[in-house]
C-alpha cells in the first residue's frame, strides 16, 4: 500500500542549480514526442514531482536527468554525471534507464524492454530512491497521455512505439502496482492511479482486458 505522510522541505542548493543547467545543456535540443515542446519541460516536471513527494535534492536532480544515460551519451554520460553529481545521483538514474546502449534499445522488442524494466523495479533489491523516481516520470507522462487523449481521443496514442494500444495501458497499470508494493507516496500514487484509469477508459473492451491479463 502506498504511503501518506507529512512531507519534509527539501533544500535546495546550487547542486540543483548545476543540474538544471547541464539538463538544459544535454536535452535542450530534444522536443517531446509528438510536438514541438522543449523536453525539459519533462524534466523539470517529474524533478518537481520528487520533491513533492518529499524526495531529497540528489533524488530530485536524478529526476532531472533520469533520461540522460538512456538517450544522451550512455556510459560515457554516466561517468560524467558520476563526476559532477556524485555516486548516489548516478546510480539512481543507471536503476531508472531502460538501458545504457542506444542500438540494444531499437534491437528489442517494446514489450520486452517494458518487461524487463518492471521486473527490475520490482526485485526485492531494487533501489528505492530509483523507484521514487520513475513513478514521477510515469506520472507525469501518464499526466501527458491523459490531455492527449482528452483532445485527440485514442489516436493521441498512435505516436507511441507500442505495437498494440494494450500495451501502453498495462504497462502503466504495472508501474502503479510497484508504486503501491513499494510504498511509494500517494502523492504520486493516486495521480497515477487517476490517470490509469482514464487511460483505461479510452480503450475497448479487449485491450483492456489484454493490458489487465496474467
Amino acid at each position: 500500500m502506498s504511503k501518506s505522510r507529512a512531507i519534509p522541505t527539501t533544500v535546495l542548493t546550487e547542486k540543483y542549480s548545476r543540474a538544471v543547467t547541464y539538463a538544459s545543456a544535454v536535452h535542450g535540443a530534444q522536443v517531446r514526442k509528438g510536438t514541438d515542446v522543449t523536453y525539459l519541460c519533462h524534466l523539470l516536471g517529474v524533478s518537481a514531482l520528487v520533491i513533492e513527494a518529499g524526495g531529497t535534492e540528489d533524488e530530485a536532480i536524478a529526476g532531472l536527468l533520469h533520461d540522460a544515460v538512456e538517450d544522451a551519451g550512455g556510459l560515457a554520460r554516466l561517468a560524467d554525471l558520476r563526476v559532477r553529481f556524485g555516486d548516489t545521483v548516478a546510480d539512481i538514474v543507471l536503476a531508472c534507464s531502460d538501458s545504457t546502449d542506444s542500438e540494444w534499445k531499437k534491437s528489442v522488442a517494446y514489450w520486452d524492454r517494458k518487461q524487463q524494466y518492471i521486473d527490475h523495479l520490482e526485485s526485492p533489491d531494487s533501489d528505492p530512491r530509483a523507484v521514487l523516481v520513475s513513478i514521477a516520470d510515469k506520472v507525469h507522462n501518464a499526466r501527458t497521455i491523459v490531455s492527449d487523449l482528452e483532445r485527440d481521443g485514442v489516436k493521441a496514442l498512435e505516436k507511441f512505439n507500442a505495437p498494440e494500444k494494450w500495451m501502453i495501458l498495462r504497462y502503466y497499470s504495472e508501474l502503479l502496482r510497484i508504486g503501491h508494493l513499494k510504498a511509494v507516496p500517494d502523492t504520486l500514487t493516486i495521480p497515477l492511479a487517476l490517470a490509469v484509469g482514464t487511460i483505461a477508459s479510452y480503450m475497448g473492451e479487449a485491450d483492456v482486458a489484454q493490458a489487465l491479463a496474467e
